[in-house]
């Protein structure tokens, strides 16, 4: 495929970011805001909550990683406007000052004060007119470089690393040189590949700060692990599915960035990348976290290789899902939206499925919904690294 001249078609947002969905959403700071935030968002169509069970009592790096979280969701350039509800003014101001650096719509409500009836009825106004100024905005052709793509696998099999994995990593590989912003992660599941994915850094600083992410990692590993990391690294899933141990599980996950990307920066989790080309995020490898994730950090289209099968979603990053495994493109298959089984049966090659991820790229940037848009999956799942205080 030659992507030379290639362009899709986006929102353009206030800060020059160009997005591929047009979402009005109502953002709960807290837990204790996500009723109001869900009858606001049933009060006005268009609108979407994104409920969540975190926000009281966190501290310290916990507390930062929330707002970073919550900030990055709104700031995402797949929103167009925000609605912010806390429990209390001050982290929602928080929350909406964080947003408004973007330059968009974004408007905050503290329940305290008022209770949810005139909350719910204050907010469900702004909600109204923001959903009627998004509605009139218009996509235009945009670069191929204004493109932010994300991976992230899930539910792994023999077939992940033959033959889904590879075709993104082939997919990245044709993006790279076009300056497109990309990023992987998954700290835990490049446990024994990590040297491979240290040898790929683009220069020294990038490769120190990448080991000191991985070691972090293993260090917390090493603090709180009983024995080992039986049945959560390999899965019970990984294992029925041929991923014996978590070194063949690394070596699979790698091939997602393809053999030509150099990794050129590293980011902690949910922050945003500074320049175009690859980067590596800090990040768990559970399939709801990382993705929410990405979208916080500003990612707009996610490539999502799966063997056995994954449901997951996002309510404001679509979700493209690849899958090699024959047995599950035909039990699953509503939920697959590239199928890339005949690489195992040798009916296409790496490049042709490299290609039928791509287009369905385009067509999922300019506007088609995935197929976990189109069945509702809206998983947004916030990472958390202490206890409450």
């Amino acid at each position: 495929m030659d992507l030379s001249k290639a362009t899709f078609w986006g929102y353009k947002r206030e800060n020059g970011r160009i997005g591929v969905r047009n979402h009005v959403i109502i953002l709960p700071v807290d837990d204790l805001s996500n009723a109001a935030a869900e009858a606001v968002a049933n009060n006005i169509k268009g609108a979407m909550a994104l409920p969540h069970p975190y926000g009281r009592l966190q501290f310290g790096a916990d507390l930062d990683l929330h707002f970073r979280t919550l900030i990055g969701t709104g700031s995402n350039p797949n929103v167009a406007a925000v609605v912010v509800i806390g429990i209390e003014d001050g982290w929602t101001k928080r929350i909406v000052d964080g947003i408004a650096a973007t330059g968009k719509p974004v408007t905050g409500f503290g329940i305290e004060g008022h209770g949810d009836h005139e909350t719910i009825h204050r907010a469900s106004k702004v909600a109204r007119e923001y959903v009627q100024w998004a509605s009139e905005k218009r996509r235009e052709e945009r670069p191929l470089s204004d493109l932010w793509v994300s991976t992230k696998c899930g539910e792994s099999d023999t077939t992940s690393g033959c033959g889904a994995n590879p075709t993104v990593g082939n997919a990245f590989d044709k993006l790279y040189p076009h300056g497109t912003t990309l990023v992987f992660g998954e700290t835990s599941e490049i446990t024994g590949g990590e040297m491979l994915v240290a040898e790929r850094c683009r220069t020294p600083e990038v490769r120190e700060k990448f080991m000191f992410m991985f070691n972090r990692y293993q260090d917390m590993i090493n603090r709180w692990k009983t024995d080992d990391l039986s049945e959560s690294q390999p899965t019970k899933g990984n294992i029925a599915g041929g991923l014996t141990t978590i070194e063949e599980k690394a070596l699979g996950n790698i091939q997602k960035i393809g053999r030509k990307c150099l990794v050129d920066g590293v980011i902690d989790k949910a922050e945003a990348p500074t320049h175009p080309g690859l980067w590596f995020m800090d990040s768990s490898s559970a399939a709801a976290e990382m993705v929410t994730l990405c979208a916080a950090s500003g990612y707009t289209v996610h490539f999502f290789p799966t063997g056995q099968g994954n449901v997951i979603g996002n309510p404001i990053l679509p979700v493209i899902k690849i899958c090699a495994n024959p047995k599950t493109v035909r039990t699953m298959g509503e939920h697959i939206d590239v199928d890339v089984s005949g690489l195992l049966r040798k009916e296409m090659n790496p490049d042709q499925a490299g290609d039928a991820l791509l287009e369905c790229m385009f067509r999922t940037a300019n506007g088609r919904l995935t197929a976990a848009e189109a069945l509702g999956h809206r998983e947004f799942v916030l990472t958390r690294l202490f206890e409450s205080a």
